[in-house]
């Protein structure tokens, strides 16, 4: 494999919050791309987070990195426990003194959703448990990883949510927690890129569009080979995206020397695919967000095609 196919190489990753989706696209895509990567997640062979979904461990993601010519350590870790964090943190200072990609993918809150329930109807445990596992999670992780990523200059920091900035302050997100837990992402992108800009590291904040992930294509009673079967049951479902896109989204943009243009800013899959010229497992490259904005809540009468 030559060097242009592998332009991670000697780059140290963690992917915090890799057992499925996104999370675990991204990982598996900066492994192929040359990276060393740890994955971290709470589901592993022996224990099963409270998302319930026994069927997608850390360890099965290491395998598919493995699998993809990339060298994975899956380090069983719940992001809510400093002590855990701290010991992920000193394991990779002590086995390589560096750490250069720092992806903040934890979440694992799906289960706790319920779209369209006034906050004041929400049970405030259910809500506080959301932005625990979408914000807390996330500052944690910051905090103790940050330091050792700072140590080179060239580090890359990407916060994981759903939806972009402009799309997010436009649209309220249907649940009151929910809207907290994923706007927060981006303001923390966009203050750290402040802090990390004299040391020469960059934060961004990135999102897929529609995500095919494991647990969305069990909910519509498809899988990726027949995904298209619940269009007509989902609005919007017809611009939907592999998790294979966001995942070649971030290794692209970890492999990109100029990447420091970005510092700061919210970015989506569909965006960063027309800068770095990626596409999806099927050759498309949909752009989920404005066309969510503009044809299926905007009323724009345009095909998917302009979308994809």
């Amino acid at each position: 494999m030559s060097e242009q196919d592998t332009p991670l190489k000697g780059r140290i990753a963690l992917v915090a919050g890799a057992t499925r989706g996104g999370g675990r696209a991204i990982a598996v895509q900066l492994g192929a791309a040359g990276a060393k990567v740890y994955v971290t997640g709470r589901t592993t062979r022996e224990h099963v987070s409270e998302v319930g979904r026994p069927g997608e461990t850390i360890e099965q993601t290491a395998g598919l990195i493995n699998d993809a010519g990339g060298e994975a350590v899956a380090v069983p870790t719940d992001h809510l426990e400093e002590d855990q964090v701290r010991a992920l943190v000193e394991r990779i200072d002590r086995e390589h003194g560096r750490l250069d990609i720092l992806v903040d993918s934890v979440w694992g809150g799906d289960h706790l959703l319920e779209f369209g329930k006034k906050m004041w109807d929400t049970d405030l445990a259910v809500g506080l448990r959301m932005l625990e596992l979408g914000v807390k999670t996330h500052a944690i992780t910051l905090g103790v990883a940050v330091p050792l990523l700072v140590r080179n200059p060239g580090g890359l920091v990407v916060e994981m949510t759903d939806g972009t900035d402009e799309y997010n302050r436009a649209h309220f997100r249907e649940n009151f927690y929910y809207d907290l837990a994923k706007t927060a992402p981006i303001r923390m992108a966009f203050a750290l890129g402040h802090d990390l800009a004299d040391v020469g590291c960059t934060a961004v904040c990135v999102t897929p569009g529609f995500l095919r992930s494991e647990e969305m294509l069990d909910n519509f009673g498809v899988t990726e080979e027949n995904w298209r079967d619940a269009i007509a049951e989902v609005p919007g479902f017809e611009v939907a995206e592999s998790p294979v896109y966001v995942g070649r989204a971030v290794a692209a943009l970890a492999a990109d020397p100029g990447r420091a243009r970005w510092n700061g800013r919210s970015l989506s899959s569909g965006q960063l695919a027309k800068e770095y010229g990626f596409t999806d497992a099927d050759g498309s490259r949909p752009d989920g967000w404005p066309y969510y904005a503009e044809v299926v809540q905007g009323g724009k009468d345009a095909p998917v095609s302009d979308y994809r």
